[in-house]
């Protein structure tokens, strides 16, 4: 499989290095990354990271804006201002710099999250309080949507 799935917990070392999981890094040495793109999430405390391509998917978007207009400054500055390449060492830890830090709020743990192209990186109770809303609003669509089927048929 070529894609970011699951998700795992691992504790930052003491020279403040993680270790990114097994299956990420299968995915990673699949397609052939020698090195990860991570930006901070626009609407969520959590790092967005994938390889170079998730970069050039982004900069493929901003292509598409007026060069002259706010919108495609905005877009760059977010883009490559609040992005940053990072290494995996050779046993496949990446370093949890300040840059990680200051918007997740991780301290001795990450959890890592499948995201299919990409993965994030959170701090672990941010995490469990933003998975319990996103349930949270997929049950109510569920059932607005369940509600809105059978107020059709009867």
């Amino acid at each position: 499989m070529d894609r970011f799935l699951s998700s795992a917990t691992n504790r930052i070392d003491a020279k403040g290095r993680v270790s990114v999981p097994a299956h990420f890094r299968s995915v990673v040495q699949r397609r052939g990354f020698s090195e990860l793109y991570a930006l901070r999430a626009l609407d969520v405390p959590a790092m967005d990271v994938g390889g170079p391509d998730l970069l050039d998917r982004y900069e493929e978007r901003i292509a598409l804006e007026d060069p002259f207009l706010q919108t495609a400054d905005d877009m760059s500055f977010f883009i490559h201002g609040d992005g940053s390449f990072l290494k995996l060492d050779q046993d496949g830890r990446i370093t949890v710099s300040d840059f990680l830090r200051e918007h997740t709020g991780i301290t001795t743990e990450v959890t890592f999250v499948g995201r299919g192209l990409f993965f994030q990186m959170w701090e672990p109770e941010r995490l469990n309080a933003h998975a319990a809303e996103v349930r949270q609003r997929l049950s109510a669509m569920r059932q607005q949507a369940s509600q809105a089927r059978a107020a059709g048929t009867e």
